[in-house]
């Protein structure tokens, strides 16, 4: 794979912004009551889809390391032919699909969204949502970045 320009780099105040904004996310995430294991989810999610490496390793390895397990991680892809996710979580993956194909399906289905302010309050859903938008952002720095994987070897 060639070696890129990282578009994170050289842009710092920019670059800080975006992780300003995860942040604010996840403070919003915890006072909503949104469940960290559910937000690895979406994050894993959103990644296989954009096929963002760096990301898919980031978050696996912050999933299991809230206590996740691996099945559910091995199977995400396939999460609407298992019985291994809650009510929300299938919310959730549901519309981190049709988010992350807007360019395709050009909105979030109703039935999607139906189900996902069923199931979520209105807090909770604008949280799930912030976090689809962030961990989309942040695939679409690391993937044209050729982004390198971290050495886990240690």
């Amino acid at each position: 794979m060639t070696t890129r320009i990282a578009i994170g780099r050289g842009v710092p105040g920019i670059y800080q912004a975006m992780a300003h904004l995860q942040g604010e996310v996840d403070k919003a995430a915890a006072n909503a009551g949104v469940d960290g294991k559910l937000l690895e989810l979406v994050k894993i999610r959103t990644s296989q889809i954009n096929g963002c490496a760096f990301c898919l390793d980031m978050h696996t390895h912050d999933a299991i390391g809230m206590g996740e397990s691996p099945r559910r991680i091995f199977v995400l892809e396939a999460w609407r032919e298992a019985e291994l996710y809650t009510e929300q979580e299938r919310a959730a993956l549901a519309l981190t699909e049709s988010m992350t194909r807007i360019a395709d399906t050009k909105d979030v289905p109703e039935d999607v969204y139906a189900e996902a302010v069923r199931v979520f309050t209105e807090e909770q859903y604008r949280v799930v949502a912030w976090a689809i938008i962030t961990i989309n952002s942040w695939n679409r720095i690391a993937v044209p970045s050729h982004s390198p994987l971290p050495d886990r070897s240690a």
